[in-house]
């Protein structure tokens, strides 16, 4: 019989990927998983491929019961996981026997966290994604009583071994805090802002509640465009920041359109795109200018971070059989399917 996650308090949480890349070209946003770098490291760190299907949380407690022995990782911001009633620690990998709950409390200091189960879950595709999509209505957000089928078990792994420094595999985990520095580079519309797009640069931001996976918008001193010229509906991309009223900033997200008609003043970096998906209402945010070359740079060196994670992981739960007979089996798929 195969298995699965039988969930029990699903807070906010969905189940997604990293993306639909092949999206935008038919007018669909991207979508996926807010914080790529936690989402990536979550399936890395459960011996999954980097676009894996995984769970979502987002600021409410989850919890979750498995019908069969299992392996997961959690990342994401700090929060309190327990395994069957012991506290379990984030960003390491973490047995589950059958018929354990896996609870997600107090999420803190960031707003996300990423549950990725060893063989992945089960879950609808569109365009080659699971990543849930408001505007045409997919996806898969996860209820009380719904059950996530699972392809693989994982015997559980004796507890003294996660007490060795092998699991200690040298992931520099990212920091959360309520105020952020988001690096960004100049827009393609900077120039129309005139000196006032030196205020993105001075000025403290605060989250709105209104943010979501479309946008954040935040309160602050507002750059204005000193120019009065129709601007055309073109492509933005994920990052672009925007001014569309007196009142607010816009980062466009991973949930953007992939068309709009407001000038574009700047353009978070990929790697602050992962600090945004942390911010909470009421946090603050400061932007710091940097340069394409220097973002890329940064971008680069995290890929390989986690390529080097996945090196360790590999090497280890080989050590430890996971992933080949005899310390993993494939379930046999259900009747009917």
């Amino acid at each position: 019989m195969s298995g699965s996650l039988i969930i029990q308090q699903p807070g906010n949480s969905v189940v997604t990927d990293l993306g639909r890349f092949r999206g935008p070209r038919f007018g669909l946003p991207v979508n996926g998983a807010l914080d790529q770098f936690s989402a990536r490291a979550a399936n890395i760190l459960a011996g999954n491929d980097d676009g894996a299907p995984l769970l979502e949380i987002t600021a409410l407690d989850f919890r979750m019961r498995a019908t069969t022995d299992i392996l997961i990782a959690v990342t994401g911001a700090p929060l309190h996981l327990t395994v069957g009633g012991h506290e379990c620690q984030q960003w390491e990998p973490v047995s589950v026997r059958a018929g354990e709950t896996v609870a997600v409390r107090r999420i803190t200091g960031g707003l996300r966290a990423y549950l990725a189960v060893h063989g992945s879950v089960e879950a609808p595709v569109l365009l080659g994604s699971c990543a849930p999509d408001t505007v045409v209505g997919f996806g898969l957000r996860l209820a009380e009583g719904i059950e996530l089928k699972t392809s693989r078990s994982v015997p559980p792994i004796r507890q003294p071994y996660f007490d060795l420094p092998l699991f200690r595999l040298g992931l520099s985990r990212p920091e959360f805090n309520s105020h952020s520095v988001v690096e960004v580079t100049d827009g393609p519309d900077v120039d129309e802002f005139g000196d006032t797009a030196g205020l993105l640069y001075t000025t403290e931001y605060t989250v709105s509640a209104r943010s979501n996976h479309i946008g954040l918008r935040l309160g602050g001193d507002l750059p204005e465009r000193q120019s009065s010229a129709e601007v055309l509906s073109r492509g933005v991309p994920v990052g672009a920041i925007e001014v569309p009223s007196r009142e607010e900033l816009l980062v466009l997200h991973r949930g953007r359109g992939v068309t709009a008609g407001y000038p574009v003043l700047a353009v978070v970096t990929s790697r602050s795109l992962d600090v945004l998906a942390q911010a909470r209402p009421g946090h603050t945010i400061t932007f710091r200018r940097t340069t394409v070359p220097d973002a890329t740079a940064k971008y680069r060196a995290a890929l390989r971070e986690l390529e080097n994670l996945r090196s360790t992981v590999s090497t280890v739960f080989a050590l430890l059989g996971i992933g080949s007979q005899p310390g993993w089996r494939q379930l046999a798929p259900a009747a009917g399917s």
